[in-house]
């Protein structure tokens, strides 16, 4: 697209989040009792925020203008916040994790599609080149070290060479026997072809009775290709198929690719040209306009004297450096209009930063001519109105101290007066800031002799810092949950779907960990638990919140730390060594392995050795250090959470997110997705919907494991003669054990035992709704 078009896009997009603005500063002032009300209008604002977040990330990965860039981006980030605070509030009303909008969705007249949360671009292209670094040296150490699993992944078995030539002999035989087998077939057949011969030379040849033969054989062949032609151009024309180039790339795709590419590439020149006005265009304006500035501000100092003179009949006192000197005189804001500013007072950090977007936005650009900027560089009239201000701000802290001693002069030229001493009440004051900051800083650093470098590297070698593995939360495949609200409706508790869970992932994972700023201002989440049976893509989704975010991957799994760093000492060590890297190089993920084994009830004899409980008492500790500005996420992961304790357990993980199994829709979404990513080719033979149907059970390891299975290469090449049907898939599938559905309610159980499930179960019931109303709106 142009720029023209995204330039449009924004303006829409800028519309739309201006009159929400509106709506959201009218709701904020009125008070509502109605549980149901408050809901739908929250999830109203969240979908509507979602569609603002969806249009801005793409116009800010693709606009090229680096000054509207700028202000993008402060929106964008205000934008993500705002929905993270939205969906904090709508978990608190509904004490759930998981809300279902079929009916708001119906009614704004939107798919299930759009409600999905895309994940920033610039959350890995502003730090690619970091990234792409710090790879290559975790490549280089692990191939040093031996530790390199692309390596070990093949190991050579070897066995006695009686075995072998055994081995040897029996596929040897087994070749011949295959060979005589083919060739007594053979001789069979020309055996018969002979017989059939010389019975049919025997029979006197009707040649009319043949032709009407082959007519009716060719015909009744010719009609039902035409028929199935027509049907399946019907089914084209109904969206029932795909058309027939459905899945190849379009050369349109292809030219859009191209653009996109070329437009990240005027991006980044325009970016340095943007940097480099910077530089020059300030110190022309230093060069040109400063002298006037100083003299004005001269000016502006001296009239305020000779008017506070003739008010009072005495010279005023100068304002010091931390009240900002004499930029606070001339400041226009009262009393008033500083009341008036905290009155906008909704609970959000963020609606002040996107108003304050929003109107720079009015002001600005929304009815500015670019007529004459159509390759949409910088423009250098903004620089400037900027920079002076900067300029401005510079040159007054010199004049305060040359107005500073022109007052004192007067005074004693004038007035006879003496310059009063400063109160030391305000040193005190930042005297006892500077006491309790340092009293804060009571830890004591452990490795201070050594370089983050050293750190990194030991905690590669000892296997705590792991690669990740390159998956994008948009290959954790599922469906809408087109039945939640219906459900809910009829006092049905449903069970979430995994775009559901998808959706948890990139809210409280990836938007918090990719952007600074919304992780020091939004609702802190610093554990997370994934809940729920082996093979729904527990350690999948880990994998993707760090390849989204380009974050490091801490394992300390109990069965990952057993026999590394014994002791007391050696444990405090360990901590230390991981918080202090993850804070250097964050944003940063800790994830914990079967973490119930940290909790466990009683340890299993077989696993007392390894001392699965070492860090129950020290991941308390570790969460309470960890600040707003600190991008590290502790996840947990397990297929067991009930033989953990469940009062512990929930006190380290904040937020609990139950993982299913894949239900109906998500496995033929499954099926399809993985089959084709495998190199099956999808044809009418195979019934998807059979396997979706028979599945009900298993989960997406077992589907992935199944198809790869059956997809070999040899099965591959054999598609074009030989298509693909559901009974290949379900023949391995009887080798395989699924989720029944007593271990399903056994997951919802546990989950009912937890915080956030009693809260919801007593809601339910109506035991604590209203107290619960009440305490909010206090």
């Amino acid at each position: 697209m142009s720029n023209a078009m995204y330039n449009k896009i924004w303006h829409q997009t800028q519309e739309a989040l201006n009159s929400l603005l509106d709506k959201e500063s009218e709701t904020m002032t009125e008070s509502q009792r109605n549980q149901g009300f408050i809901f739908q209008m929250l999830a109203t604002f969240y979908i509507k925020y979602v569609q603002i977040f969806r249009n801005l990330e793409n116009v800010y990965d693709q606009i090229v203008h680096p000054q509207k860039r700028l202000l993008i981006r402060k929106i964008l980030d205000g934008v993500m916040g705002r929905i993270l605070e939205l969906k904090n509030e709508m978990v608190e009303l509904e004490l759930t994790e998981f809300h279902y909008f079929d009916d708001i969705l119906q009614d704004l007249k939107l798919a299930p599609q759009q409600l999905d949360i895309p994940i920033p671009k610039y959350f890995l292209k502003e730090k690619l080149e970091v990234i792409k670094g710090r790879e290559k040296i975790l490549a280089q150490i692990l191939a040093d070290t031996g530790l390199d699993m692309a390596e070990k992944k093949y190991s050579v078995k070897s066995i006695p060479l009686e075995e072998a030539v055994k081995l040897i002999q029996i596929a040897e035989r087994a070749r011949q026997g295959r060979l005589r087998a083919m060739f007594m077939k053979q001789i069979f057949l020309q055996e018969y072809r002979a017989k059939q011969a010389k019975f049919l030379s025997e029979k006197v040849a009707d040649l009319e009775a043949a032709a009407l033969q082959i007519q009716k054989v060719w015909r009744g062949f010719h009609q039902h290709k035409k028929t199935e032609k027509l049907r399946q151009e019907e089914m084209i024309f109904l969206g029932m198929n795909p058309p027939p180039l459905f899945n190849e790339v379009s050369a349109t795709i292809i030219q859009a690719e191209k653009v996109t590419s070329l437009r990240n590439e005027v991006q980044m020149k325009h970016e340095e040209k943007y940097r480099e006005a910077l530089v020059t265009i300030k110190d022309d304006l230093k060069l040109i306009e400063g002298p006037d500035i100083k003299e004005n501000l001269q000016d502006q100092i001296r009239h305020w004297f000779i008017e506070c003179r003739n008010l009072t009949g005495t010279f005023p006192d100068y304002p010091h450096v931390e009240e900002g000197g004499s930029a606070i005189i001339f400041s226009n804001k009262t009393p008033q209009q500083e009341e008036d500013e905290g009155w906008k007072m909704s609970p959000s950090v963020f609606l002040p930063t996107m108003e304050e977007g929003n109107n720079i936005y009015k002001d600005m650009w929304r009815n500015r001519d670019e007529s004459w900027n159509f390759p949409q560089d910088h423009d250098p009239e903004l620089i400037k109105q900027e920079k002076r201000k900067e300029l401005e701000s510079e040159i007054r802290i010199q004049v305060d101290e040359l107005m500073r001693q022109e007052l004192k002069n007067l005074k004693l030229a004038v007035n006879r007066e003496k310059e009063q001493p400063v109160k030391a009440g305000k040193k005190k004051g930042g005297k006892e800031k500077g006491k309790t900051g340092k009293k804060r800083k009571k830890d004591t650093d452990l490795t201070a002799d050594r370089t983050i470098e050293s750190l990194y590297k030991e905690l590669v070698e000892e296997g705590l810092l792991i690669r990740a593995l390159n998956v994008n939360l948009s290959d954790y495949i599922g469906e809408y949950s087109y039945l939640g609200t219906t459900l809910r409706r009829v006092s049905i508790e449903p069970m979430p779907s995994l775009l559901d869970v998808r959706q948890l992932i990139a809210l409280y994972g990836i938007l918090p960990l990719g952007s600074a700023t919304v992780h020091e201002n939004a609702p802190l989440v610093k554990s997370l638990l994934l809940a729920g049976p082996s093979g729904v893509g527990k350690k999948m989704l880990v994998h993707a919140i760090c390849t989204e975010t380009g974050a490091n991957l801490f394992d300390l799994s109990a069965a990952n730390i057993a026999g590394k760093y014994p002791g007391k000492d050696g444990l405090q060590m360990m901590l230390h060594m991981v918080s202090k890297v993850a804070r250097q190089l964050q944003p940063s993920v800790v994830w914990i392995g079967d973490t119930e084994k940290t909790f466990y009830k009683k340890v299993p004899s077989a696993e007392r050795m390894m001392e699965p409980k070492r860090l129950k008492k020290q991941l308390p500790k570790l969460l309470r250090l960890l600040k707003p500005d600190d991008r590290i996420l502790i996840v947990g992961t397990t297929q067991r959470p009930f033989d953990a304790e469940l009062q512990s357990f929930c006190k380290v993980y904040q937020k609990i997110i139950l993982v299913p199994r894949p239900d109906y829709a998500s496995r033929f979404v499954l099926w399809k997705q993985i089959i084709q990513r495998n190199g099956g080719i999808i044809t009418n033979a195979l019934n998807i919907s059979c396997l979706a149907k028979v599945t009900d059970g298993f989960t997406q390891g077992h589907i992935v494991q199944v198809v790869k299975g059956v997809l070999t290469d040899r099965r591959i090449h054999r598609q074009n003669y030989k298509p693909l049907v559901a009974a290949e898939f379900v023949a391995a599938l009887t080798r395989m054990s699924p989720v029944y559905q007593e271990e399903e309610e056994s997951f919802k159980d546990w989950y009912a035992k937890t915080p956030m499930g009693k809260k919801r179960a007593l809601a339910l019931t109506g035991g604590t709704t209203e107290k619960g109303k009440g305490e909010k709106k206090e």
